[in-house]
């Protein structure tokens, strides 16, 4: 299960993500990008020491300052039941053995490089 599809079916749902600088953030996620970068709203920011609390209507994080996330078991247990349904969704394009040439021309339907043969002229 990688984390952005984890994160994906996460958003609208709480969830707690700690910062490298030692503060502990919880709010429902409302976006996620492909760097981890996330915006929470309904925030609860907590200091390090857990003796300061905040409360905050919208965090952007960005991605590089995340140490842990945790999400909720069920949208963990959601994500994993997808991911092991077989799926016929084709990525479209030539299926493998087939680079989509024609044998027509010089080499053949090869991998590349100048033709076939010694490398003697034509």
């Amino acid at each position: 299960m990688l984390p952005l599809g984890l994160l994906a079916a996460a958003q609208g749902h709480p969830m707690l993500v700690e910062l490298k600088n030692g503060e502990t953030l919880n709010g429902h996620l409302v976006n996620c990008d492909n760097w981890m970068n996330l915006t929470l709203k309904e925030v609860v920011q907590t200091s390090p020491e857990g003796d300061r609390f905040f409360r905050l209507p919208e965090v952007y994080v960005r991605g590089n300052n995340i140490k842990y996330l945790r999400v909720p078991e069920e949208i963990a247990d959601f994500v994993k039941d997808q991911q092991n349904q077989p799926s016929n969704r084709g990525r479209g394009g030539p299926s493998r053995g087939d680079s989509g040439k024609s044998d027509r021309g010089r080499g053949g339907g090869g991998r590349g490089g100048r033709g076939r043969g010694r490398g003697r002229g034509g």
